[in-house]
């Protein structure tokens, strides 16, 4: 790939191109594909040479490698949940409590606040919730919405996650009153009842789970399908998860009884031990060896109780979980390569140069924001916005407040979170908006523009009441 340049508002064409076409197409890998290959063009590179080394320099790396594991191990978890038959009995005693449509959206919601972890909590909490709202009518766009929302938005409220250890870290690297890294998790603390964009996103999904606060745009026409036709996905939907898994669903287990306790509790509980264990002891949740351990445990007490009638059945129901996950890992290996086509562009570069002279006291915490959610948007990357952002509005606001802490920088760091958090909810090229997809097995571009009205909802309002407290403060 060339080196870094700067390209300007052309930087924005790739990103631009695949958002139309996707909303257009309805086809989110064929977006990404022509997104990719208008980058490449861009580039000067030929079209084949180029996409190639495209896919070398974003394919790669560890990041990609460990995601890409994550999926293919969780899509082997579920294979194994569904040959033993567990995912339906689960759903059966869920049923039991959730009999409604607004309890099974409460049920999903409420344990999205205790599954800490962005690629977790909306890969486990599908697996165990979509069968229970797919019997009682909720549409998967509705599911994904629910999982999406309450993925990273619950981890940037929660100080001691690896989020808050992150930003943290950057804001002591700007120097001024932070001299360290504890004193930049304070900082963080600080700035939490300022994160606008997650609290207000939390907070929305609760009440229209609960139907007080009623479904509109595309999200209403998802509702009205299901509810009226039982349609749970729109025809010709593609869902991330694939056909080989509902077949395994179907099959009879004669041989054997399906034991819920040890075929799935007991797996969900190493899941989340192991997730929890390697946090305190280790420093970070290390996800990829919870999933592998689970499978581990699976296929060797499935294999025990005959589940498995022969090796050569153990593995058919490995590889159909292989591929039910392939659609989702050919999106997410397309979306890692347009953003290393942005980055190389210099979109980020571009979109603070369009602000560049704007800010004033008073417009300065909104259009932090609005700025972050532009590049979380256009990148799919809340992290790498931090990156971009904080070591701007950290120094920018001390400049405001004469080098002191205080309500406009904790303020400023909320809006960069919220900016970031918006493209990690929002945007088709996002790693975790792709999970919820996958996790609800949604149709990729119908999840985003059924979600879309919503984020922009939550932003608006978001904006207002930072330029309130821009106000008060200033």
């Amino acid at each position: 790939m060339p080196e870094p340049s700067y390209y300007g508002i052309i930087s924005l064409i790739p990103l631009t191109l695949t958002l139309i076409l996707a909303f257009w197409k309805k086809d989110a890998i064929l977006a990404l594909f022509i997104g990719c290959l208008s980058g490449v063009l861009i580039l000067g590179l030929n079209p084949s040479y180029g996409f190639s080394q495209l896919a070398q320099a974003s394919l790669g790396n560890e990041d990609f490698i460990w995601i890409l594991l994550i999926q293919v191990f969780i899509g082997i978890m579920i294979a194994f949940f569904m040959k033993a038959g567990v995912v339906h009995a689960f759903a059966k005693l869920v049923a039991a409590k959730a009999k409604t449509p607004k309890g099974v959206k409460f049920a999903t919601w409420l344990i999205g606040l205790f599954t800490l972890d962005d690629y977790m909590s909306p890969l486990l909490r599908g697996v165990v919730m979509r069968p229970i709202s797919d019997e009682l009518h909720v549409s998967r766009e509705k599911l994904s919405f629910i999982l999406d929302s309450t993925c990273s938005s619950v981890c940037t409220i929660m100080p001691f996650m690896a989020w808050g250890a992150y930003v943290a870290s950057l804001i002591a690297d700007q120097g001024g009153p932070v001299a360290s890294v504890e004193e930049g998790v304070s900082v963080y603390i600080h700035a939490i009842p300022f994160n606008f964009y997650a609290l207000i996103l939390v907070l929305l999904v609760l009440l229209n789970a609960l139907e007080i606060i009623p479904d509109f745009g595309p999200m209403k026409q998802a509702e009205k399908r299901a509810r009226e036709t039982g349609k749970v996905l729109r025809d010709g939907a593609v869902p991330m998860i694939g056909d080989e898994l509902e077949d395994l669903s179907l099959e009879e287990h004669p041989q054997f009884k399906v034991n819920v306790w040890t075929d799935f509790f007991v797996p969900i509980l190493i899941l989340v031990s192991v997730s929890v264990a390697t946090y305190f002891i280790m420093g970070g949740v290390k996800i990829l060896e919870a999933f592998i351990t689970v499978v581990l445990y699976l296929g060797v007490v499935l294999t025990i109780r005959k589940v498995f009638t022969s090796v050569k059945d153990l593995v058919d129901t490995v590889m159909k979980g292989i591929k039910s996950v392939m659609s989702a890992t050919i999106i997410l290996a397309l979306a890692y390569c347009i953003n290393t086509v942005t980055e190389t562009m210099g979109a980020a570069d571009f979109i603070l140069s369009v602000t560049d002279g704007w800010m004033t006291p008073v417009l300065f915490i909104a259009i932090t924001f609005l700025v972050g959610a532009f590049i979380s948007f256009f990148t799919g990357t809340s992290w790498g916005t931090f990156a971009i952002l904080i070591p701007i509005a950290v120094p920018m606001a001390y400049s405001f407040t004469g080098n002191e802490l205080g309500t406009l920088v904790y303020a400023a760091v909320g809006a960069v979170v919220s900016g970031g958090l918006f493209g990690d909810h929002c945007s088709p090229v996002s790693d975790t908006t792709v999970l919820s997809s996958l996790g609800a097995a949604c149709d990729h571009i119908d999840h985003v523009r059924t979600q879309i009205p919503f984020a922009i909802a939550t932003a608006v309002i978001s904006m207002l009441l930072w330029i309130m407290v821009a106000a008060f403060a200033a």
